[in-house]
């Protein structure tokens, strides 16, 4: 399909220019898409479907990790993992690939808590960053909290932060410099021996964070979080540990990505008690954690 499409007045399919390919360790690649459309609507927790391959016919879907409406294009990062990422990873700047997006809900901060908690895991770091960046820009005042943890080399190059982190030891500094140039402290978690990263999971950062918080900051205090889903059920007790709100986004395999099939449909709670079944990609894929994992 040449040009864009609009569908639904918010989805649209754009033939996007791949303008930049970064590569990082363990097969994992940043992809700026020139996509005017998709940047003009996107926002934190939306994600695109996009076209691998002409050969592959089924599309995946992949989070936004950054989009610009100014400028017209949007970030993504991914892995190899199957034939549809093997494919995507040829690509090369110049290239063309179909996408249809934004697609899904996404995060939604309240203003008045001031101390936001971002917590991404794995592939579940570039809504965190999209997030980080909206909190930034249009929430004046707010003082967001990132955690990232990773089992494979993040994907970035590790910087020593120079922002003051006095709840924690002090060689555990090493951040992501994009979100240190914004001013907003990161810390990295895993079980790797990564330099300068915390021993431990993201909860357990989390929680060494918040238990040193008085109640009046911990009522300024809510939790984004996206990664895989033991991580993001554990977020979810941690929140309820602490009798904090939480937002969390899901992920699961998708055939349409636009509601079609109910193929990625996931059992959540309503606030009269009932159980019903929502789709992933249109209804979510951020959900309340607690009307996910209960709570």
């Amino acid at each position: 399909m040449t040009g864009a499409q609009q569908n639904r007045n918010t989805i649209y399919v754009e033939d996007a220019a791949i303008t930049d390919v970064r590569i990082f360790p363990d097969n994992q690649f940043i992809m700026r898409l020139n996509a005017p459309r998709c940047a003009r609507t996107a926002t934190p927790g939306s994600f695109i479907f996009i076209r691998c391959d002409e050969s592959i016919s089924m599309r995946r879907p992949l989070s936004i990790m950054r989009a610009d409406a100014t400028n017209g294009w949007v970030e993504i990062l991914f892995k190899i993992v199957g034939a549809g990422m093997l494919a995507l990873s040829k690509q090369q700047r110049g290239d063309t690939v179909s996408i249809i997006g934004p697609v899904g809900q996404g995060f939604e901060p309240f203003p008045e808590r001031r101390l936001p908690l971002l917590i991404g895991g794995g592939v579940g770091i570039p809504p965190m960053v999209f997030l980080a960046e909206m909190l930034k820009n249009d929430y004046p005042g707010c003082r967001p909290l990132v955690i990232m943890g990773s089992e494979i080399p993040f994907p970035f190059e590790l910087s020593q932060s120079k922002l003051v982190t006095p709840w924690l030891a002090k060689n555990v500094n090493s951040t992501m410099p994009l979100l240190e140039d914004w001013g907003i402290p990161t810390r990295l978690a895993s079980l790797q021996n990564y330099d300068g990263c915390f021993d431990g999971y993201v909860t357990d950062l989390a929680r060494d964070w918040l238990n040193t918080l008085a109640a009046d900051e911990l009522a300024q205090v809510e939790i984004f979080a996206c990664g895989p889903t033991p991580m993001l059920k554990a977020v979810a007790l941690l929140a309820q540990e602490f009798n904090l709100r939480c937002e969390v986004s899901l992920e699961e395999f998708m055939a349409c990505a636009v509601g079609g099939c109910a193929g990625c449909a996931v059992s959540v709670k309503g606030d009269d008690g009932t159980i019903a079944m929502r789709r992933v990609c249109v209804d979510g894929p951020v959900f309340d954690a607690a009307t996910v994992f209960g709570g």
